[in-house]
């Protein structure tokens, strides 16, 4: 019975996630369920912001939102150059990249099975 309410709290962030990528105009935002495919989480959400500056702004807002509403500091990782940043919640990864990065790293096809479409929010 666990795994539900560990299902409905990832979602319940997962939701509060892309609500706050959209008010913060992150673009070309996807959503990737990880759920039967990795431990490292439920859900992985990609997006891009236009420069270095609002990468890193979309980056420090969501992980203030996700501590001051979800109650935990979330892990961060290279918000200081602002070309890709990971915020890891522990349910849901976010992947904030400049345009040109996110384009070089194509993760979107790395975690999707063949033929899967990427779910785009918003």
């Amino acid at each position: 019975m666990a795994r539900t309410s560990d299902t409905t709290k990832s979602d319940a962030l997962l939701a509060r996630i892309l609500k706050t990528l959209d008010e913060d105009k992150a673009e070309d935002i996807v959503q990737i369920d990880l759920r039967g495919k990795t431990e490292i989480g439920d859900h992985m959400v990609i997006c891009s912001g236009r420069s270095t500056r609002q990468v890193s702004a979309i980056s420090e807002k969501l992980a203030q939102m996700v501590k001051d509403e979800f109650g935990h500091t979330p892990k961060v990782e290279g918000k200081d150059i602002g070309d890709w940043v990971l915020i890891d919640t522990g349910d849901v990864i976010v992947h904030v990249f400049r345009p040109e990065v996110r384009e070089f790293y194509q993760l979107e096809k790395m975690w999707m099975e063949s033929g899967e479409a990427a779910a785009p929010q918003g």
